[in-house]
């Protein structure tokens, strides 16, 4: 039985994971793949307060090697369930089991990818899921953005006072964000826009240099340049295992206050998993620490 058990270990999860070993809690951090999470593949980070050029390999091992420091636990495990008992909650990984007074949810959400080839291959190299994280990287270049909704068309509003050119490029004959984002890119005179076409493949060999495009009504292609491309179809909340005890919006997110309290009590939610209006490493960390100390005050009334 440790004090807190942290699901995730992204920067929202290990950021808890320090408040709660600072506050002289014990804790256990379970991650199913890389501790750092999403930031790992950034190989810079200028967004990150008072370490700019950082990579984000970097960060996470710094994070990581802290909080291993003050003594926390670290287990590689995929967490399939999770369950209320008298004493606290159990969390499962197949036959595995850990116990713990309280829990903090921080199990990220995943972009949702084109699904082309390459497409992996080219993350990081020219191809980003956000731009107000890498926008800046393509100041005075051309651009693309990939989807119709209001992400798809902040981010081209966004990339438009940094870029040349901003193509938006959507599958759909037509956008299928607010009225008021779509007014504010047909009034960019640097934007341009492209219902009714898909992209079909990426050209470049290390870096992504441009886009093959194909119209969907005539199956004509076009060939475009481009420096960066920035998909913005959604995210998908990794929020499956938890669903049956804590609720969650109809996209799947945790449902959770400024306090980040979820609907169970001795449950909280941190980071990408819930719902929010701003995604970003500096909420991530804002969320981790609001989520750890709010456990610890949590445990100790009990």
């Amino acid at each position: 039985m440790t004090d807190v058990l942290i699901i995730g270990g992204g920067m929202a999860g290990l950021t808890a994971a320090l408040y709660c070993l600072r506050a002289g809690r014990t804790v256990m951090v379970l991650e199913k793949e890389t501790f750092g999470g999403q930031i790992t593949s950034s190989p810079r980070v200028d967004n990150y307060p008072g370490l700019p050029g950082v990579s984000g390999n970097a960060l996470a091992d710094a994070l990581l090697g802290q909080v291993m420091d003050l003594g926390a636990q670290i287990e590689m495990e995929e967490i399939d369930a999770l369950r209320r008992t008298e004493n606290g909650f159990i969390a499962a990984a197949g036959k595995k089991e850990y116990a713990g007074l309280a829990v903090i949810l921080a199990s990220g959400a995943r972009y949702r990818m084109l699904g082309l080839p390459r497409e992996q291959e080219l993350t990081g190299r020219g191809i980003s899921y956000c731009a107000l994280c890498d926008g800046d990287f393509y100041r005075g270049q051309d651009v693309a953005v990939a989807g119709g909704g209001n992400t798809a068309a902040q981010a081209a509003v966004y990339l438009s006072d940094l870029c040349r050119n901003v193509y938006v490029i959507q599958e759909f004959d037509h956008f299928t964000c607010d009225e008021r984002d779509e007014c504010a890119m047909k009034e960019r005179a640097n934007i341009r826009l492209m219902p009714g076409y898909r992209i079909s493949a990426f050209r470049g060999e290390d870096r992504l240099t441009g886009l093959i495009l194909r119209e969907q009504d005539s199956g004509r292609e076009e060939a475009i340049d481009a420096a960066g491309l920035f998909v913005c179809v959604g995210r998908v909340p990794d929020t499956e295992a938890f669903r049956d005890l804590i609720r969650c919006d109809e996209q799947g997110f945790f449902i959770a206050d400024e306090a980040c309290r979820t609907s169970m009590p001795g449950v909280w939610a941190a980071g990408d998993c819930r719902q929010k209006a701003v995604r970003q490493l500096t909420t991530a960390a804002a969320d981790g620490t609001v989520a750890a100390v709010q456990a610890c005050r949590w445990l100790a009334e009990q």
